[in-house]
């Protein structure tokens, strides 16, 4: 008969430590680059590789059994939080526990990604939204009897009358300059158009955390270093152009903004061209 007194309750309010399993591989470098939601990252490839030496080849076993899985991890780029937050699809401050903001208590990222495989030590997922060098807390597998509720609603997004919450619902096209704009950066590496149509499918109204700015008649998308000028009738949203966001003395001198100032050049170049007029220092 094992008589040992049992543990004293935990104090509920002492510190906890964690360790993480493993690191986020990712192509979202900065915090700009990353999508709100894994549903505006579709697509977008990265790898979980679990740290070696703790017994987690066994623990992965499975685990391709599930098309979809739940990944935790950390915030580890926020250093305070905050009790209000204004979502990117609110119009006023919530309550931070409201929402899925990252600047929390306690920093934890919750988000499901598509699981393409698993090597080892390393988990191949899909739908990645957050930044490279997340470090990874664990893994759920997603299951949808219990996961998926019907019932669920859309919360304060319902009061906000956002139409966005069905969807992406506004149809987003290019014009020929803007088509040019890609093309001439697609050539050279860097492809922006998915993330274009995705940012502005979601509702192209201005917005600080979507990066969105009304200027003169129409209105700017922040998309890494680079802006993407449109306007908007009715649910259409019409791209114009894309220009640098770099500021000027970088365009003179920084090697790093090669590709912006040759996007500069050829917009000065062109003869018949009406992009939208600004310095190169406006950044929204």
């Amino acid at each position: 008969m094992d008589e040992r007194a049992p543990a004293p309750p935990r104090d509920p309010r002492a510190p906890l430590s964690l360790q993480p399993i493993g690191v986020l591989r990712s192509p979202h470098q900065e915090r700009f680059d990353a999508p709100r939601q894994p549903r505006a990252a579709e697509g977008v490839e990265g790898t979980i590789e679990l740290f070696p030496g703790h017994g987690y080849e066994d623990a992965l076993a499975d685990l391709e059994a599930w098309p979809y899985v739940w990944v935790l991890g950390w915030f580890d780029r926020n250093t305070t939080w905050k009790p209000k937050v204004t979502p990117p699809r609110s119009r006023v401050k919530r309550g931070v526990f409201s929402t899925r903001a990252p600047h929390r208590p306690n920093p934890i990222s919750l988000s499901v990604f598509r699981l393409l495989g698993v090597d080892g030590l390393t988990v191949r997922v899909a739908n990645v939204d957050l930044l490279d060098g997340t470090p990874i807390l664990d893994l759920k597998p997603y299951v949808p009897w219990t996961d998926a509720l019907a019932e669920a609603d859309a919360g304060w997004l319902v009061d906000e009358a956002r139409d966005e919450v069905a969807g992406a619902i506004y149809a987003v096209a290019y014009g020929d300059e803007a088509r040019a704009d890609l093309a001439f950066l697609a050539a050279h590496g860097t492809e922006l158009e998915a993330r274009i149509s995705q940012a502005l499918a979601l509702g192209p109204a201005p917005h600080a955390y979507r990066r969105i700015k009304a200027v003169g008649d129409g209105f700017v998308l922040g998309v890494t270093d680079y802006r993407a000028w449109f306007v908007v009738d009715g649910r259409a949203v019409t791209v114009t152009a894309i220009r640098s966001g770099a500021k000027r003395h970088k365009l003179e001198s920084d090697p790093s903004y090669a590709l912006h100032a040759a996007l500069e050049a050829r917009h000065a170049a062109r003869a018949d061209a009406s992009p939208p007029t600004r310095a190169p220092s406006e950044d929204p």
